[in-house]
C-alpha cells in the first residue's frame, strides 16, 4: 500500500468510526431502548430506528459496491426509510444496532487494505476510497441526528460521556 494510500485510508477508518469530528458511532447507540428508539417528535419526520435502518440501508448498497457486487438501486429513496417508527421488539433493535456497526467494522477494513484510488465495476467514475468517504459522512450526518434526538428526549449524554456533552 503506497504512502498516500495507507494515509487516506487512516483518515477513512476516523471518519467511519467517528474519531475527533464527533463520538463514535458505536459509543452513540448501544444504549437506545425501545422507548427511546421510536419516540417521534412533532415536526421531525423520522425516529432514531427508522434512522439506524437506513443508515445501514445505504451502508449496506455502497459495501456491496465496494466488495464487486452490483446491489439493485431502490426506484425511491423512500425504499431506505422503514416505515415502522420503532421496533415491534427489543430484538429487532439490537439487531439493527449490530448490523449498522458490523457494516462499519466491514468498512474500516476495507479502507485498512484496499486500494482505495481503484474504480469499482458496477459504479462508473468512482473509486474504493469515494465510497468510503461516502459512508462515513452519510452516517456522520445521520449520527448528528440522532444526537440531537437524543437530546431533544433528554437523553444525552450517553454512559461514558459524550462529545459534546
Amino acid at each position: 500500500m503506497s504512502e498516500s494510500n495507507h494515509a487516506f485510508g487512516q483518515a477513512l477508518v476516523k471518519s467511519l468510526v467517528g474519531e475527533r469530528g464527533h463520538i463514535a458511532i458505536a459509543r452513540a447507540l448501544p444504549d437506545l431502548t425501545l422507548e427511546l428508539a421510536g419516540y417521534t417528535i412533532e415536526g421531525i419526520p423520522y425516529s432514531i430506528y427508522q434512522l439506524v435502518k437506513h443508515m445501514g440501508f445505504w451502508q449496506d448498497f455502497m459495501l456491496t459496491h465496494l466488495e464487486g457486487g452490483q446491489p439493485q438501486r431502490p426506484t425511491s429513496v423512500q425504499e431506505s426509510w422503514p416505515a415502522e417508527k420503532a421496533p415491534a421488539e427489543e430484538s429487532q433493535l439490537q439487531e439493527a444496532i449490530a448490523h449498522l456497526l458490523q457494516g462499519v467494522d466491514k468498512a474500516v477494513a476495507i479502507a485498512q487494505s484496499a486500494k482505495l484510488d481503484e474504480p469499482l465495476a458496477h459504479f462508473p467514475g468512482e473509486a474504493k476510497g469515494g465510497l468510503l468517504r461516502n459512508i462515513a459522512s452519510h452516517n456522520s450526518y445521520h449520527l448528528g441526528e440522532i444526537v440531537l434526538l437524543r437530546r431533544l428526549q433528554g437523553a444525552w449524554p450517553p454512559p461514558g460521556g459524550g462529545y459534546p456533552a
